[in-house]
């Protein structure tokens, strides 16, 4: 099931962010992460529409829409290659015509993904905060 973040789910958002952050990004030191959670809880997160998809188990995943785009899309590593991440991925689609995310070049399972669900690479930069090279990807329905 998919609905509304709430106030009470923070903590395990947050725990997901970070243990899929660490994991997906195993070539940015996972400190740098770590001292992101902060930012997340108190900046981020607020900041954006974020909704969760809990199942029998609970909170397995979240992802976070900040206007048109896509600031997150995290599933807990457990939980992956089950379909969760499209169906939220669905989700976000259908909250606006048009959605664009930034994705790690050497994060390609994640590349390839947001490729299959349609989204096309419009730019490649430099993340400001990590220095690695980033694609921005966008969707329009």
């Amino acid at each position: 099931m998919i609905r509304k973040c709430r106030d009470d789910d923070i903590q395990i958002v947050l725990e997901i962010w970070l243990k899929t952050s660490t994991i997906a990004h195993d070539f940015v030191s996972p400190d740098f992460w770590v001292s992101q959670t902060e930012a997340m809880r108190t900046i981020y997160l607020p900041a954006s529409d974020s909704y969760i998809f809990e199942n029998e188990h609970g909170v397995v995943g979240f992802c976070s829409l900040y206007e048109n785009h896509l600031a997150a899309l995290f599933v807990a590593p457990e939980y992956q290659r089950q379909g969760i991440g499209k169906k939220l991925l669905d989700h976000a689609k259908k909250q606006a015509k048009k959605l664009t995310l930034s994705v790690y070049k050497e994060n390609v399972s994640s590349y390839q993904f947001y490729f299959s669900q349609g989204f096309k690479v419009i730019s490649e930069q430099p993340d400001q905060h990590t220095g690695h090279s980033e694609f921005t990807m966008i969707f329009h329905r």
